[in-house]
């Protein structure tokens, strides 16, 4: 298959269409992703029981930390890839990639090193139950060590995307979905390995998926096909992708710190309240993934136009997405609040176990009745991003902690489980207030750049 079949120019067309067909392959891609913790946390929570499932789902927020850092700084390595290819810079496209690859090897050892030593004081550091403790540990530590693994695949993948393939990720992802529920079942259930296999298994998977986007990056995309001297390092372009995929990682650990204060103050709660924000959170992160697939597709279609210098285009699109996200929220929410008990039995015996499904209930509606906020924080961030303005990502992030960490001090305390329920939509509430300004400022930025009037789009 040639480069030009597998490639897709966002910079032409209706952007509805584009953003529709773009974001498809991608929602899939997302979905198959959070199907391994998906499965991992249903057969823990099935065959182990609430206890090993806590210790699991106690590791959401730290794992979001660490692991967030490193996806958001491998999505900000893409988008200079993304207004390159706008521009129709060959050259330039593969040298991005290039010191993208030297970036991200350093970033991933280095990573997979501290935080395997550290797991340990980071998890009491977050007042984790002592009797899940041993579990946690078991479980972080094996997926930090295999952090190599986790960047080699958001890497590759976000190559792809920069280049309009939205398509192969996903392919490979559910391939890697297969292997992970065989290996799951293995590995829990027969070999006995206890949360540690439900590890093993997720990075054995993300390996299977990493690798099969490396081979048809080499095979089927001549545009990355590099010379000795693209391979050379270029140790300024690697300073100019620190300065846009930083922000963007710290945005991500930003966020997570408010969310690690909120795991703080729900692990003082006991065992039967972390087991329910561990499933509560797993089914909410399922339906959140379609803001995930529209929020890339915004980072790639923003990134293209502003490097074909069509800013129309970029709000244009950003009213398109609105519009798909927001019938989207109206059927997520409703499905929910209908069928949310039968949804959460995947993961909790609700004959067994009637608080914590309870519990998770609570939880999962409190969100979805806030996933437009939601929507709107991923779709204009990623767009802003896409303009290159990562560092506002920062700022947002900041918002989004600093929200979180308010509900964990004072309404924990006083509302209980109630309070932490709140934790998310008074982030994502926060988050928009500092978005939705800094998007029209960042519009008017890129039109001067380009000496467009300040008219509106088309």
């Amino acid at each position: 298959m040639t480069q030009k079949n597998r490639t897709r120019d966002l910079t032409v067309g209706s952007p509805m269409r584009l953003i529709l067909s773009f974001a498809a392959p991608l929602l899939f891609g997302f979905l198959f992703q959070q199907f391994y913790s998906f499965v991992d946390t249903a057969i823990v929570g099935k065959y182990l029981g609430a206890s090993k499932l806590a210790a699991v789902g106690g590791t959401g927020s730290i794992n979001f930390l660490v692991l967030g850092f490193c996806q958001g700084a491998c999505s900000g390595f893409a988008i200079p890839i993304a207004q390159a290819f706008g521009a129709k810079d060959e050259h330039q496209v593969r040298k991005y990639v290039a010191a993208s690859t030297y970036l991200s090897a350093a970033v991933s050892i280095l990573m997979a090193i501290l935080t395997g030593i550290f797991c340990p004081a980071m998890l009491r550091l977050m007042n984790t139950p002592e009797e899940i403790i041993a579990d946690s540990v078991s479980y972080i530590r094996i997926i930090f060590l295999g952090i190599p693994i986790t960047i080699l695949y958001n890497m590759a993948s976000g190559v792809l995307r920069s280049l309009g393939d939205s398509r192969t990720p996903v392919y490979f992802l559910i391939l890697a979905s297969l292997v992970n529920v065989g290996l799951d079942i293995l590995l829990i259930v027969s070999v006995g390995m206890g949360v540690a296999g439900a590890a093993v298994a997720t990075l054995i998977s993300q390996l299977v998926s990493g690798i099969g986007c490396l081979l048809v990056m080499k095979i089927r995309f001549p545009i990355l096909r590099m010379s000795k001297e693209e391979w050379t390092p270029d140790f300024q372009l690697m300073k100019s992708l620190l300065f846009i995929g930083a922000p963007m990682g710290l945005q991500f650990s930003i966020t997570a710190i408010g969310s690690v204060i909120v795991q703080w103050s729900v692990n003082g709660l006991g065992v039967t309240a972390v087991a329910a924000i561990a499933a509560g959170g797993k089914l909410s992160m399922f339906f959140a993934c379609f803001f995930d697939a529209l929020s890339s597709t915004m980072a790639t279609y923003s990134g293209q136009n502003l490097g074909a210098g069509k800013i129309d285009r970029i709000s244009e699109g950003l009213k398109d997405s609105s519009i798909i996200g927001v019938i989207y929220c109206l059927l997520a929410t409703g499905t929910i609040f209908v069928a949310d008990r039968q949804l959460l039995g995947l993961f909790v015996d609700a004959a067994k176990e009637p608080d914590v499904m309870a519990l998770a209930s609570q939880f999962i509606r409190t969100n979805a009745a806030f996933y437009i906020p939601l929507l709107f924080v991923n779709i204009v961030r990623l767009s802003i991003q896409g303009m290159g303005y990562t560092r506002v990502a920062m700022g947002a992030g900041a918002f989004e902690m600093a929200a979180r960490t308010l509900v964990a001090l004072l309404l924990v305390p006083r509302l209980g489980f109630t309070g932490a329920s709140l934790a998310n939509p008074a982030a994502w509430i926060m988050a928009d207030l500092f978005l939705f300004p800094c998007y029209f400022r960042s519009l008017r930025m890129v039109r001067q750049r380009f000496l467009i009037p300040n008219t509106p789009a088309a």
